[in-house]
């Protein structure tokens, strides 16, 4: 028998077998079985990475401006005690447990020169965001906060990976704080008008670029737009009971 001869011989043996297999999951209805079988294996595989990335996400970066009282906040969570504290110029990392897991807190300096860098750096593997604002000196601080809170929720990581954010009134303590809700509303104004300005100058320079939109086109900014949980609170970090919301909400972000 030639060469040709003994390859089709070969080739007719092969398309024999699969079909013979064809047939006998056909006649047998084993097919859809290992078809679900396959899906189910490869769903478990899916829930399983996205499952392993929220949990390798365990940062809670506290954010805000200078004399916000981010790191009284922080010392209060972690030490139960208040520190006097000057302008940070590096972060303050430590681990803070709750009842649901491990959480490690970033204290991110408020300068304007190094918070963004900070904030860059733990991006990556930020599960949640404290944005503490002065409540004394917010309708001075309105546009500083209002910038920076744009710039963050804008970062394409952040927009991907969506992590939860709390806004939080911090020096209710002092007679002049203004509450949580007037914040919110002048924050939604003042964030609308900033997304209006920053639009017009796209427009004056380079239309072929697609940019990231802060809300819904066409209407007027509110937090509830986003597909971040947004949450809101008020607190005092004189004492641990003036910060019982921000370990409520800590432990329900874990």
């Amino acid at each position: 028998m030639d060469k040709s001869a003994k390859s089709a011989e070969k080739l007719h043996r092969v398309s024999f077998s699969f079909a013979d297999v064809k047939k006998y999951f056909e006649s047998t209805q084993v097919l859809p079985i290992v078809i679900g079988v396959v899906v189910i294996l490869i769903t478990l595989f899916l829930v399983k990475l996205i499952f392993r990335g929220r949990k390798a996400r365990r940062d809670v970066q506290v954010l805000g401006l200078c004399d916000a009282g981010k790191t009284l906040v922080w010392s209060q969570l972690l030490h139960g005690r208040k520190v006097e504290t000057l302008t940070s110029i590096k972060e303050n990392v430590d681990f803070y447990q709750t009842n649901r897991g491990l959480l490690r807190l970033v204290d991110v300096p408020g300068h304007e020169r190094l918070r963004m860098k900070f904030f860059d750096q733990y991006k990556e593997t930020t599960r949640a965001l404290i944005f503490v604002i002065d409540a004394m000196t917010f309708q001075k601080d309105l546009r500083d906060v209002a910038e920076f809170m744009y710039n963050v929720l804008l970062d394409s990581t952040i927009s991907y990976n969506s992590p939860s954010v709390l806004i939080l009134a911090h020096k209710q303590d002092l007679p002049m704080a203004k509450g949580i809700s007037l914040i919110q509303s002048n924050l939604e104004k003042e964030l609308n008008l900033l997304r209006e300005t920053k639009d017009k100058l796209t427009s004056l320079s380079d239309k072929s670029e697609k940019q990231a939109y802060l809300g819904k086109q066409g209407k007027d900014f509110t937090f509830s737009q986003l597909k971040f949980q947004i949450d809101f609170a008020e607190s005092s970090a004189l004492s641990e009971e003036g910060l019982e919301s921000v370990k409520k909400w800590l432990a329900s972000s874990a």
